[in-house]
């Protein structure tokens, strides 16, 4: 039944080449160009020639000369200024001197050795810096190669072994497959799939509301000092007389 619905010997079947079908387009969201204005116009037509309108030019002062502004000097001519002579006062010149030695600042007693024969004289001085330049290694400047170790010149080395740490590649702990071990599951919380108890959490005290002044207790009060509600035994004090505030009464007596 299959084979009498296609007709001849046509059979559905992958294509040996990309065909337009398989791909979709953008669709319509072109924007043909104007064939009206300057700007953007379209290259398929011709464009007729554009002319802008622009303003009248900015009006010139009449006058555009400063005037008869200028102070000409009376005494410049075209040949120059028509002055007398000037003369000035100036002071004296300050002319350079040099001192020439006088017959003290010569010594013809130490000139003996230049002009007579004399022993040669030998002096000693710092050692010269051209010195440290030419100066050649002393003996421990040089080094003797090892005679221990796989390093050795011109001896004979026993082979040396070193012990390196185990490596991960290639080893038995090596993960080729990098699948994860029972630890790197999540355990899912019990209270998901079944009842879930009941949680309490413990909060601080409630204090009720109300007055926080400090109340004054049995041992701040004075019963024994009352004398209002109760009879009190005479108190007597001394004083003074007359008052430090008053002015004292003076008699005069003949």
């Amino acid at each position: 039944m299959a084979e009498e619905v296609w007709v001849g010997t046509w059979r559905p079947h992958r294509p040996r080449g990309p065909i337009m079908a398989l791909y979709s387009s953008p669709g319509p969201k072109y924007l043909i160009p104007p064939t009206t204005g300057f700007v953007k116009h379209t290259p398929t037509k011709l464009r007729a020639p554009a002319y802008s309108f622009r303003g009248a030019p900015m009006l010139l002062a009449e006058n555009c000369s400063p005037g008869p502004r200028y102070s000409v000097n009376p005494k410049i001519l075209r040949t120059g200024k028509d002055l007398g002579p000037a003369y000035s006062i100036l002071g004296r010149y300050h002319t350079k001197t040099t001192l020439t030695p006088g017959p003290g600042d010569y010594f013809p007693e130490k000139s003996t050795k230049h002009v007579f024969d004399s022993a040669p004289s030998h002096s000693i001085s710092a050692r010269t810096k051209t010195f440290r330049v030419d100066s050649t290694p002393g003996p421990a400047a040089y080094m003797l190669p090892m005679v221990m170790g796989p390093h050795t010149v011109g001896k004979a080395s026993q082979p040396s072994f070193s012990i390196k740490g185990r490596s991960k590649l290639g080893s038995f702990s090596d993960d080729l497959h990098k699948t994860p071990g029972p630890a790197a599951y999540r355990q899912t919380d019990v209270q998901v799939t079944k009842f879930k108890a009941p949680q309490y959490t413990m909060a601080a005290r409630v204090e009720p509301p109300g007055d926080k002044t400090l109340k004054p207790g049995p041992g701040a009060h004075s019963p024994e000092k009352v004398t209002m509600t109760k009879p009190c035994a005479p108190v007597v004090s001394f004083g003074i007389k007359h008052s430090d505030y008053m002015t004292p009464l003076v008699v005069d007596v003949e």
